[in-house]
């Protein structure tokens, strides 16, 4: 008995989507956020997951320890069908969420997911829920054949909202992707499916803290006011920055640098107080043509002449430093054949593009291996009221089920 035929897999997977919705929203209830988001990590979203796994040939799960806390496991499945060619065809979707914010903002709970309107609610559903369950029942459909082109592997991983480190990273460590393979990351999405990641920017998290010196509010000259220090200084930072690093690329979404001020705590309690810490955060997404070390040495000479006019000590960490790799070949088998895919299934080519945003892709493609990000939906990741449209899920279903027909069964 031959493989099915691509038309009778889309059939079967249309028939699946009550079954769908059911898995998805088990999966949703439960919240898999990392240590320092004051969650207990992956492990049970895992054990839930490992359910799913049957008809795989092969199942490891790699539990590793969390860096700020010993004690949690980041859970990551890696699960592969054995072809009969060179390679694996790999899907890797994250399972980890962000957290919530403010419950107020959320019209139904977090992790209580609301099936309303063709839609999904909750959080991880969009970002990156819907992206494992569209892997998972694309590869459910073969996993009964018997795959005479390359393997086919899912890797659903640990840590991507925070750091990597013990997620995508741990495995590219440990040696479980080869230079043969086909690595496809459901994950940057476009509501028509229209773009296909194969380039991201230079990622860099940058940290101020400021020292002064706290005084009553009707005696300035007697502190260091570092509330007022740090102002001038972002100010100051935001113009050098965007004047230093101006040029455009139009392969990029944005096509210009950005240097966003995103985090900072609360200084006092009261209003008559000049405050005498301070400290900010900057979100910056670096064209690959620069380099970021350039960026450092900008932020620490800014801050260097503050703290010479002030007297306030000014400190900058680099929180988070991720280095663009090089762009993904847009002319190897596994970009056409993803290309193809999205056309036959979208009704349109994608376009290829670089992004601004941080994805498992960008870590094969620091080691030189080839990665396409790409996903369907509506870009309510990380906001309240976050959602999956079920159509979504179940045309990149259909599409990855495409590609793995294409090259796993012939």
């Amino acid at each position: 008995m031959g493989m099915k035929s691509l038309d009778r897999i889309i059939a079967d997977i249309d028939s699946q989507q009550s079954e769908i919705i059911d898995t998805t929203m088990s999966m949703i209830r439960i919240p898999a956020l990392a240590p320092v988001n004051g969650g207990d990590g992956e492990s049970k979203k895992a054990d839930y997951l490992m359910t799913k796994t049957e008809g795989f040939d092969e199942v490891r799960r790699f539990d590793v320890p969390d860096r700020s806390d010993p004690t949690v496991m980041r859970s990551n499945i890696v699960a592969i069908k054995r072809g009969k060619g060179k390679g694996t065809l790999w899907f890797v979707a994250h399972i980890d969420v962000v957290p919530t914010g403010d419950p107020e903002l959320w019209d139904t709970p977090p992790f209580d997911p609301v099936l309303k309107d063709g839609r999904i609610y909750g959080r991880g559903t969009e970002d990156d829920g819907q992206s494992v369950i569209s892997t998972m029942y694309a590869a459910r459909q073969f996993l009964g054949e018997e795959l005479d082109g390359m393997s086919l592997g899912v890797a659903w991983v640990a840590d991507e909202e925070t750091t990597s480190v013990c997620g995508i990273q741990y495995l590219l460590d440990q040696g479980v992707f080869s230079e043969d393979d086909v690595i496809v990351v459901p994950d940057y999405c476009t509501p028509d499916g229209g773009r296909v990641d194969v380039a991201e920017k230079h990622i860099m998290w940058l940290k101020f803290s400021i020292e002064g010196k706290t005084t009553h509010a009707s005696t300035p000259h007697k502190g260091i006011n570092a509330y007022k220090v740090s102002t001038l200084l972002l100010m100051d930072l935001i113009e050098s920055f965007d004047s230093r690093f101006d040029d455009t690329d139009p392969m990029y979404l944005p096509k210009n640098s950005t240097f966003e001020p995103t985090k900072r705590p609360a200084t006092v309690e009261n209003i008559n107080t000049i405050p005498g810490h301070d400290e900010f955060c900057m979100d910056i997404r670096l064209n690959p043509e620069y380099d970021p070390e350039l960026v450092m040495k900008l932020a620490r000479e800014t801050a260097e002449v503050y703290e010479r006019s002030t007297g306030a000590r000014i400190t900058v960490e680099a929180v988070q430093m991720g280095i663009a790799g090089r762009p993904s070949s847009v002319d190897s088998n596994g970009y056409r054949a993803l290309s193809d895919s999205i056309e036959e299934v979208m009704g349109r080519k994608p376009e290829p593009v670089g992004i601004a945003g941080g994805t498992c892709a960008n870590f094969f493609r620091q080691k030189g291996l080839d990665a396409y990000a790409w996903q369907t939906g509506d870009n309510s990741l990380h906001a309240p009221n976050e959602y999956l449209v079920v159509d979504n899920l179940m045309n990149d279903t259909k599409v990855f089920a495409t590609l793995i027909h294409k090259l796993c069964s012939q």
